[in-house]
């Protein structure tokens, strides 16, 4: 496992780049710097012209690698996942006590995340608050479900079936895992957000996390269910 964890590669979905960023020093600044600006001035007020001023390059080098702005969101989003779904492979794999694995699993896509060392040019908590401020604006589009046979949402949807595996791994007779999964993951998107901007329609604070509100609340659903 260490071996193969030590040739791990962040795999984004082909078609949502024109040239793969990891493959120049100038893609990885423009990912990194897109981390940053998106997370400063959000993404309505981003484009490739404030962007390419940050890096120091001229807007038509960042055309070469994206084809819109949506993209480049889109290329984050699936990092990001891709990213989540190998912190959930390291953390569980070794684990044979279902229910621990139920929690590990809850713990890994409601915490708040830590930066890895493993990815220098990637601020993972910036794109951690960008996922929570920007993630529905990838797939709240005319366009989502040709993007979607495209195979852009794989990382996404790859993270909600390895969770709804483990949730029926603890509870076989669970009908929904699926739709129970997804809310778990984006509801906790969600509960960031109100905890950060909406704080009177939260019980989620800083004496409760969001993993404590959804550990409770899977726990209680799944128990139910025997």
């Amino acid at each position: 496992m260490d071996r193969l964890l030590s040739n791990f590669k962040i795999e984004v979905p082909k078609g949502i780049y024109i040239k793969d960023p990891e493959t120049s020093d100038l893609g990885k600044r423009i990912v990194g710097n897109s981390i940053e600006l998106i997370s400063d001035i959000g993404f309505e007020q981003f484009n490739f012209k404030k962007l390419g001023l940050k890096i120091g390059s001229n807007e038509s080098s960042i055309y070469r690698y994206f084809e819109s702005k949506h993209h480049l969101l889109m290329y984050l989003t699936s990092w990001y996942w891709v990213w989540i779904e190998y912190q959930l492979v390291i953390e569980t794999f070794a684990l044979k006590n279902t229910k621990e694995k139920l929690l590990k699993g809850i713990e890994v896509v409601t915490r708040t995340i830590k930066t890895d060392s493993k990815f220098s040019h990637i601020n993972e908590v910036l794109l951690n608050q960008n996922i929570i401020n920007e993630n529905s604006k990838v797939y709240l589009t005319k366009k989502v479900d040709s993007e979607n046979k495209d195979g852009f949402f794989f990382p996404f949807k790859r993270v909600v079936k390895r969770i709804a595996e483990i949730i029926s791994e603890h509870n076989s007779t669970y009908k929904h895992p699926l739709s129970l999964a997804n809310t778990v993951i984006e509801g906790a998107l969600q509960q960031h957000f109100f905890k950060q901007h909406f704080t009177t329609i939260t019980n989620c604070n800083k004496q409760i996390s969001v993993t404590e509100f959804y550990t409770d609340l899977i726990l209680k659903i799944l128990c139910n269910e025997k």
